[in-house]
């Protein structure tokens, strides 16, 4: 049952490096810890199992083993009453655990629910054609241009309000939102690019990311910059790095401005698309607000 070396996602854990192995681990990559041991029947149904998933995943998340006749103080410290017990943490956090040798489908629908998912195979990635990012600006140009060819094509107008957002043009990308058609003006892209508007005022007069970024190097501690830095990452598009700065805040003091962090994630996930996104971070939040 014990972990083989030819299993890269796979490993035994130990008292001595529980923390770096599961918990410093999980703040980059979901961790599952399988309490098992030899004697145990059901382990050994379960333990292959949780295996297999753990190579077939790739990375989506690493599987931490834990002999509880060897490891008895870390089983001590989660209170292991029987075993297989399987916990899962994300980011630094205990977020859910299950106890006895579910079937694979139900192992497979426990992750799914918490967001784990397989990552491609290498020679997968290859093979897909990555998009290459849109440089905002040139966007905005390619869509003046389709504007002065089909003026009255209002789906190009949102497109370019949208694409304005992103290089920090509020005011014009709110005229053009006003004067969208009822159609479009309900458009859920366009909803949540009047939600980014609301993000956008926010950077009136703000300083430029890169003196911000140099601000938050040197004093972590510095809230505002952090909270601007992360309005800049998110009305630019960069939707993982606003969420993580505004995450970071919330670790530091979730009380500044009155909430100030809580409030700006909330907002934040109102209008990122990237629902998988959304999910993670929601439950990174959950997790430091049960701290």
């Amino acid at each position: 049952m014990s972990a083989a070396i030819d299993k890269p996602h796979v490993f035994d854990v130990t008292t001595e490096r529980f923390e770096a192995e599961v918990l410093q681990k999980s703040l980059q990559t979901p961790v599952l810890v399988d309490f098992w041991a030899d004697w145990c029947g059901p382990c050994k149904t379960l333990g292959p199992i949780l295996e297999k998933l753990a190579g077939e995943y790739n990375g989506g998340f690493v599987l931490a083993k834990v002999d509880t006749e060897r490891e008895q103080q870390i089983a001590a410290a989660f209170q292991i009453r029987s075993i297989p017990t399987v916990f899962l943490v994300q980011g630094g956090q205990l977020v859910d655990a299950f106890q006895g040798a579910l079937p694979e489908g139900q192992v497979r629908e426990f992750l799914k629910h918490h967001g784990v998912e397989p990552v491609p195979a290498n020679d997968e990635i290859a093979d897909a054609a990555p998009a290459a990012p849109v440089d905002p600006h040139a966007e905005t140009m390619r869509l003046r241009k389709a504007i002065e060819a089909e003026p009255d094509k209002a789906e190009h107008k949102l497109d370019l309000a949208l694409a304005l957002l992103q290089t920090g043009a509020a005011h014009e990308a709110e005229q053009l939102l006003d004067a969208l058609p009822a159609n479009l003006s309900t458009d859920d892209r366009a909803v949540k690019a009047r939600a980014r508007l609301g993000f956008a005022g926010l950077l009136q007069n703000a300083p430029v990311p890169e003196v911000l970024e140099a601000a938050v190097a040197a004093d972590p501690g510095d809230l505002r910059a952090r909270h601007l830095l992360g309005v800049h990452r998110l009305v630019g598009g960069q939707s993982e790095a606003a969420l993580e700065q505004f995450l970071e805040m919330l670790r530091r003091d979730r009380a500044y401005e009155d909430g100030l962090a809580k409030k700006s994630l909330i907002d934040a996930f109102r209008v990122i698309d990237d629902e998988d996104l959304v999910g993670r971070y929601r439950r990174k939040m959950s997790s430091l607000l049960l701290v």
